[in-house]
């Protein structure tokens, strides 16, 4: 199965210009879409039954009109009202409309307590302001009817590209989308407003998504799967790759034990701990398979990395704010290795953008700030941080910095140089826990030094602890995820 693209407002608006010029008429995709939205209502009744309509002056009120005329051919109640003049429709919006032999009611005269089905086809993905007047009427009063809501494209109020919403967006159960799922469907808090998204083939051919599209994916197996390391029989731990994870202090160690540990269960064929000399015995007491070494600073770790089998290091988690920090991220970009950042190694360049800049495109780098530790790296560049998408946030700051760039959430993005972009959706509150992202990082970090290129290595991880952490459930603490990997990992590879 290839991976499941994810596409822009823009790019599904030249997807439908690119088949139309095919020759597939418009009003033959709107008929389309109107059938695949009358199918979902159909399937949300149980009976004939009352299905109250809101459509919109648009292309997205077109289709309710489709679905109107379907619906009320298969038995069904169906009452249509409209934001706006019918008079005033146009396209083939108003050649739908024509096919509805039905009144259609002033939007603000549409009762809908007592409707079996709402549909909302008011706006779609071209919805570029805040809702007011009839319009935030019509949404605020399908959100208090308590009525099961079906979307048509997204619910209507919801910004497409950014998820966000505009003033008030409907509370959908259910929504039909066509061709493909846009970026509000997976971005949050528009993923809370969608319920169950179906993706409906409405003749739009995949090579025509790829054209005006193609970079951005949900992140889910499919996207990585091909790629993922699995142990050949005559492979041995030193084909697996040495992973490097650098200790704080000794009242600081526990996060690079995590990530070591989740480095190790990965997969990394070998794991050692870099630690502070006055950290070493605290690391040795809690050690077995995870091998651990002496490392005084920034010379330390560059007489460490002499080794050429090192091949992916972790720098950050507990390891101080200050410029040694900075030093030894420096020395680890300088030796070319596989490199994951986090914590510390990224809030030890607050307000050093251009730093950041020259240091990460010496090696394949993967960065996995959270919200604060994204806007304190960047807080000198407005032009990264000042977009409303977080999608573009993380392609603006991977394009500077020349580094993958993981912004996490429960809607994490992941972002490449390349303009590729995931976004992630399997995401659990029971991460949000002490270490979790420490455990992130080894996980990465142990792909990576497997092999694993630096977005591939890092969208599994995303979704690989991810899957750990829902797995485990209530009561999930940070030493609970590496434990769990090994049966995520069971139910990919088998």
């Amino acid at each position: 199965m290839p991976p499941e693209l994810i596409l822009r407002p823009q790019e599904m608006k030249q997807a439908d210009a690119l088949t139309i010029a095919s020759g597939l008429p418009g009003i033959e995709l709107m008929r389309r879409a109107g059938r695949s939205v009358a199918q979902a209502a159909t399937e949300m009744l149980t009976k004939e039954a009352r299905v109250v309509i809101a459509a919109g002056p648009g292309q997205n009120g077109g289709d309710g009109f489709v679905a109107a005329a379907l619906l009320a051919w298969q038995g069904h109640q169906v009452s249509v009202g409209l934001l706006g003049d019918v008079g005033r429709l146009s396209g083939d919006a108003a050649l739908a409309a024509k096919d509805w032999k039905g009144t259609v009611e002033p939007i603000e005269d549409l009762s809908f307590g007592d409707a079996d089905l709402i549909v909302d086809a008011l706006f779609g993905t071209g919805l570029a302001r805040d809702l007011e007047g009839a319009a935030r009427s019509a949404v605020e009063r399908m959100n208090a009817s308590g009525r099961p809501v079906l979307a048509v494209d997204l619910p209507s109020g919801l910004d497409g590209e950014t998820g966000r919403v505009r003033g008030a967006a409907v509370k959908a159960a259910r929504t039909v989308t066509f061709a493909a799922r846009k970026p509000c469907h997976l971005l949050m808090p528009g993923r809370a407003f969608c319920g169950e998204v179906e993706v409906a083939d409405i003749g739009i051919a995949r090579v025509t998504l790829e054209t005006t599209g193609g970079k951005l994916f949900a992140n889910a197996p499919s996207l990585w799967l091909d790629k993922l390391p699995k142990p050949e029989p005559a492979s041995h731990k030193y084909d697996r790759g040495h992973t490097l994870v650098l200790s704080g202090g000794a009242t600081r160690t526990g996060a690079a034990r995590l990530a070591a540990r989740a480095a190790l269960r990965i997969g990394s064929g070998l794991v050692t701990v870099a630690s502070p000399p006055e950290a070493l015995g605290v690391n040795a007491a809690h050690l077995t398979a995870i091998m651990l070494r002496g490392c005084d600073g920034p010379e330390g770790l560059h007489h460490i990395l002499q080794d050429a089998r090192l091949n992916a290091l972790v720098l950050g988690p507990a390891l101080g704010v200050h410029s040694g920090t900075r030093a030894m991220v420096a020395v680890a970009a300088l030796a070319r290795r596989n490199l994951v950042l986090d914590a510390d190694a990224l809030t030890s360049f607050e307000g050093l953008a251009t730093e950041i800049h020259q240091a990460f495109r010496h090696a394949p780098t993967v960065l996995t700030p959270h919200d604060g530790e994204f806007r304190r790296m960047f807080k000198d560049h407005p032009d990264i941080l000042d977009p409303e998408s977080k999608i573009e946030c993380a392609h603006r700051a991977a394009a500077y910095t020349g580094a993958v760039v993981v912004l996490k959430g429960p809607d994490t993005v992941i972002a490449a140089p390349d303009g590729r972009a995931a976004v992630n959706e399997n995401g659990t509150p029971y991460l949000g826990t002490a270490g979790s992202g420490d455990t992130l990082c080894g996980i990465i970090a142990g792909l990576m030094a497997q092999g694993l290129p630096a977005f591939e290595a890092a969208c599994a991880g995303v979704w690989i602890h991810a899957e750990a952490g829902a797995s485990f459930g209530p009561g999930l603490i940070a030493e609970d995820l590496a434990e769990m990997i090994p049966g995520v990992l069971r139910k990919l590879l088998m």
